[in-house]
């Protein structure tokens, strides 16, 4: 069936059972890699895009629930105020390691910022719940979200 999804501001036609995974479209449809694979299941965030500013995971959201929804992936990322800031944090503290999670991390990361400008590490921890890092870059995840919190300043929603 065919559908076609708002992706990074702009519209995609794809060819595809109703019910793939949204994962699938980007990378093996659309060809767009910068979303990882990582467990398949919804369990490590590796896949995480936002779905209209909300952090979500793509490999679990079916196409055909997207209807007339405005998907960003990390390709577009640094498009936006936030995403920049972000970016720029995780680069200037060395957040990486081996990267393969940072994609989900940082997509997370800005949809946090987007919603709350100045988040507890309370509000990070509840936002970030759901990124695995196998590194254990956690501490350095944490420090480049408040970073990029305050390279920002007062934001407003959907900066």
């Amino acid at each position: 069936m065919n559908y076609t999804i708002s992706i990074n501001g702009a519209a995609h036609e794809v060819d595809v059972d109703g019910d793939t995974a949204l994962l699938w479209v980007l990378r093996d449809v659309l060809g767009m890699t910068g979303t990882k694979f990582g467990c398949g299941m919804g369990l490590c965030g590796a896949c995480t895009v936002h779905i209209n500013g909300v952090a979500q995971l793509a490999c679990i959201t079916p196409v055909e629930s997207l209807k007339n929804a405005n998907v960003t992936t990390i390709e577009a990322i640094g498009n936006s105020r936030i995403g920049r800031a972000a970016q720029a944090a995780w680069l200037k503290l060395d957040v990486v390691q081996c990267g393969y999670c940072q994609p989900g991390q940082l997509m997370s990361a800005t949809a946090l910022l987007a919603a709350n400008a100045r988040p507890t590490d309370a509000d990070i921890d509840a936002a970030m719940a759901g990124n695995i890092c196998r590194c254990g870059t956690y501490d350095r995840i944490r420090t480049g979200i408040k970073a990029a919190a305050e390279a920002i300043g007062p934001i407003r929603k959907g900066a």
